[in-house]
């Protein structure tokens, strides 16, 4: 396909990547799923699992080889915008009085998942002929270990805003478990793809570069004063160009480090300075989100394919990583929230909410296949576990607050906040 071909397809494929996106958004939206539920099953729709089992030729036509790599690309671009602007949302004053709880439900939602995982594949994982035959059994269980520890921040504070959790003391809890643990999840994904890649350098780097990140977001904090100036005396246009360049410059150096642009861009967007003018510039990145991040969904869902899993070994894989996904990840964070001293409704709570895995486990999963450590079959099994965990958070919530009105007979902010 040539270069005047590719721009008429991708306008095309795009196209139909937002009606079908939207489609399917509002349909489970009738269920009480969040849009970013419905875009990324939207994803897997357009793939070999639905539209190409369904109608190849149609599939291939739409999106064709070459054009998949600018899919993810302009996703990636979508990506960053998103979560610079959860980032921008996210409020670290909302952190105060759950930071120990906090720590230790990440700790716990990070480690367990990540042993289970190791086991699961170290018992089981050569026999479902799931893993790649040049990778270590090692670097598959760590990688499925990280893939499994992973929390779907954004979309958990997406789900968070959309149903006003933020004042509550388990959605605050859950905000700063979630950005710990996937801070976390990144240098440790990092360090699998060092280990693979029979080196420790990449270790180094990752810490090396997130202590880096550290600093510079440090010292943005102490100029934010000025920044804000800075900002009043400068034009739209120019200002928005200024933002657009940092924000990628950021998202280059985590990229180059190994904490990826996702982590990066998020950071920038939690020490990002506020102002009117700032505000408002900030507001017009946020549909760049909206548009391109169906984009990378789609890019999974391309690389998903449900066939694989027909199997009996390959299904039984699949379901004992939903099953280890959904014990190790729940339950660990429900018990450590609960060791804590936090009360069963909050504890429960925060163990639904942690439990989605969503966007972020499908970056990781990207990454992983990528860089041959995941074949097909395991990237379709574990986008089952992105799929299930992700879609369980909302009605399990729900189904939490009617048996609590249930119980007590009052509503679930009071039942949540320790309140009367």
């Amino acid at each position: 396909m040539s270069t005047t071909e590719l721009g008429p397809a991708f306008f095309l494929a795009v196209v139909v990547i937002l009606v079908v996106c939207r489609v399917v958004s509002r349909l489970l939206q009738t269920v009480g799923q969040p849009p970013v539920v419905g875009e990324m099953l939207a994803g897997v729709v357009l793939g070999p699992s639905v539209l190409g089992a369904l109608l190849p030729g149609v599939e291939s036509a739409l999106f064709p080889t070459e054009l998949r790599p600018v899919l993810y690309v302009v996703g990636q671009i979508g990506l960053v915008a998103f979560m610079f602007h959860v980032g921008w949302d996210f409020r670290a004053d909302r952190l105060r009085g759950v930071a120990r709880p906090a720590g230790l439900v990440s700790a716990a939602g990070l480690v367990v998942p990540l042993l289970l995982g190791v086991v699961l594949i170290a018992a089981v994982g050569e026999r479902t002929g799931a893993l790649a035959p040049d990778v270590s059994v090692t670097v598959s269980g760590l990688f499925v270990g990280v893939a499994l520890a992973v929390t779907a921040f954004p979309m958990l504070a997406r789900i968070i805003a959309e149903r006003n959790l933020a004042k509550t003391r388990f959605g605050a809890l859950s905000l700063g478990a979630g950005a710990v643990d996937d801070a976390a999840a990144w240098v440790l994904l990092a360090g699998v793809f060092g280990i693979a890649g029979g080196s420790a350098g990449k270790i180094s780097v990752a810490v090396a570069g997130g202590c880096g990140l550290v600093a510079v977001m440090a010292v943005s904090v102490r100029l934010r004063a000025r920044a804000t100036l800075l900002a009043e005396r400068t034009g739209p246009d120019q200002l928005l160009l200024a933002l657009v360049g940092v924000l990628f410059l950021v998202a280059w150096y985590t990229d180059v480090v190994g904490l990826y642009a996702v982590f990066g861009a998020f950071s920038l967007g939690v020490v990002f300075p506020r102002s009117p003018r700032l505000d408002d510039t900030v507001r017009t990145l946020q549909p760049v989100g909206a548009v391109f991040v169906p984009l990378f969904f789609t890019y999974s869902g391309l690389n998903t394919d449900f066939t694989l899993l027909g199997s009996g070994p390959v299904l039984l894989f699949t379901a004992g990583c939903v099953v280890v996904a959904v014990v190790g990840k729940f339950g660990a964070c429900w018990l450590a929230a609960r060791a804590a001293g936090e009360p069963n409704p909050v504890a429960l709570r925060v163990g639904a909410l942690m439990n989605a895995r969503g966007l972020m486990q499908l970056v990781a999963l990207n990454l992983g296949l990528a860089a041959g450590i995941v074949t097909q079959a395991m990237f379709s099994a574990l986008v089952v576990v992105a799929i299930t965990t992700t879609v369980m958070a909302t009605p399990l919530l729900a189904l939490l607050d009617r048996r609590d009105r249930l119980r007590t007979g009052r509503p679930r902010e009071a039942v949540v906040t320790g309140g009367t």
